[in-house]
């Protein structure tokens, strides 16, 4: 009986465990409001970009390269609008780096790509200065960690 307890017990503080890790996890958001606007954005490694559409906008692949991609929209809009964006990534030991963003129109949608050198597994915070369309100006700040592929 004393056995059962103890395994009965075991398992209780196993599940207890993981529900406590579960909700103490971390959503990694890729969107922000301001007011009537969305603004979605992104950090991916450059060699997830097709060789083909590399060559079509003139972008660089490597493993050591990656994009910070930004879109501006109205909340209630599918379309992507032309905005003012501009920013910095910064590494743990405060190093920064300039982002120059390029505006990319693919049809309907606009949308801005900086690209960068990173080493693998750094750690970047990316402060993005925005004007958006209506001439109001906000700050958008956000880490992530990134990989060699």
């Amino acid at each position: 009986m004393k056995r059962l307890f103890t395994g009965f017990l075991s398992m209780a503080l196993l599940l207890w465990a993981a529900a406590a890790a579960a909700q103490g996890a971390k959503v990694i958001e890729n969107h922000k409001t301001f007011g009537d606007y969305h603004v979605s954005y992104s950090v991916f490694n450059s060699e997830f970009i097709s060789p083909d559409i590399a060559r079509q906008y003139n972008l660089v692949r490597a493993p050591d390269r990656a994009f910070v991609n930004i879109s501006v929209r109205k909340k209630e809009d599918t379309q992507g609008m032309s905005a003012g964006v501009s920013g910095n990534a910064t590494n743990l030991i405060q190093q920064s780096r300039t982002l120059e963003f390029r505006e990319v129109r693919d049809n309907k949608a606009v949308y801005y790509l900086a690209p960068f050198r990173f080493e693998n597994e750094e750690n970047l915070t990316f402060n993005i200065d925005l004007v958006l369309p209506d001439g109001s100006t906000q700050q958008l700040t956000f880490r992530r960690q990134l990989h060699k592929k």
